[in-house]
């Protein structure tokens, strides 16, 4: 079916447009927040180049174990950084990268497809991970690239986004759209972001389960304004004994990365040390 005649021969509409525009181009770029500056200052930087744009990548530590920090849509590399300061210590080298349109990345807008492609060439250079760390749409992306052969002995996944239907269920309601609208949405996610992708099915954490035969730390929010706690539950109750899920309060989406008493349940978890999650009860759940 043609974008032209997709309903009832009507052209997409101006706000079609715009609300599709949501989809590939983040609004707005974060900067480095102060207590960012020194670690991201100290890291070894790079440049890939992804569908013709510049994605900036950083690496820390000289050590043998490789972690991958994965950040989320209208977020930033620099978003990691006590977690990188604290596997540094640890001799662990992290890597992360600014997706394109975020950061100090080119670009003005990114993919799944896009974030796949700079983790897939991430993996090609270093080798496999001791771990990977992903943040929210990051934590998609990076499900998302274990069909393209990413290994690690370890995944964490905070605040994920179960699938990409999820997202557009969620972006529909929460703004309301009728269903013409909506329709328009979501015609135009497949025929001009993700043309031939299997999208409803292949961009899913769900889906991409039977490939991960490693532990698995959830961590997600309560109190999560972006992405409900029942969403990583979900994720939680299709892994059964391969994952370990972790709540906290007070943090909400974004908040999350840089909680001390989420940092320590990471490191424990990338270590292979028993988590003390119990004693921290004001903050911290695990179950």
């Amino acid at each position: 079916m043609d974008l032209m005649t997709w309903a009832g021969d009507s052209a997409p509409s101006a706000e079609g447009e715009k609300l599709f525009d949501l989809f590939r181009r983040p609004q707005g770029r974060s900067r480095p927040r102060p207590d960012e500056r020194a670690v991201i200052e100290s890291a070894r930087t790079d440049e890939l180049t992804v569908d013709g744009t510049t994605v900036v990548t950083y690496a820390w530590g000289e050590g043998p174990r490789p972690v991958l920090l994965v950040h989320g849509w209208e977020s930033r590399a620099s978003r990691y950084a006590k977690l990188v300061a604290r596997l540094v210590e640890l001799g662990y080298s992290p890597v992360s990268f600014d997706a394109a349109g975020h950061g100090e990345s080119g670009g003005e807008g990114t993919t799944l497809l896009e974030y796949r492609a700079v983790i897939t060439e991430l993996h090609r250079s270093h080798g496999d991970f001791a771990a990977v760390v992903g943040h929210s749409f990051g934590a998609l992306a990076t499900f998302l690239s274990l069909s393209r052969g990413l290994r690690a002995d370890r995944l964490v996944a905070i605040s994920a986004v179960p699938d990409f239907g999820y997202l557009v269920d969620s972006f529909c309601a929460h703004a309301g759209l009728g269903p013409r609208l909506e329709d328009e949405v979501r015609h135009r996610l497949e025929h001009d972001l993700y043309p031939g992708e299997d999208m409803w099915t292949r961009f899913s954490v769900l889906h991409h389960a039977p490939l991960v035969q490693v532990p698995l730390l959830l961590i997600h929010d309560e109190n999560d304004e972006a992405v409900g706690v029942e969403q990583t539950e979900r994720i939680a109750g299709v892994f059964g004994d391969r994952a370990r899920l972790v709540t906290t309060r007070r943090f909400g989406h974004r908040r999350i990365l840089g909680s001390p008493a989420v940092v320590d349940e990471i490191v424990r978890f990338v270590t292979g040390e028993q988590s003390t999650a119990a004693g921290r009860q004001d903050e911290v759940t695990t179950r």
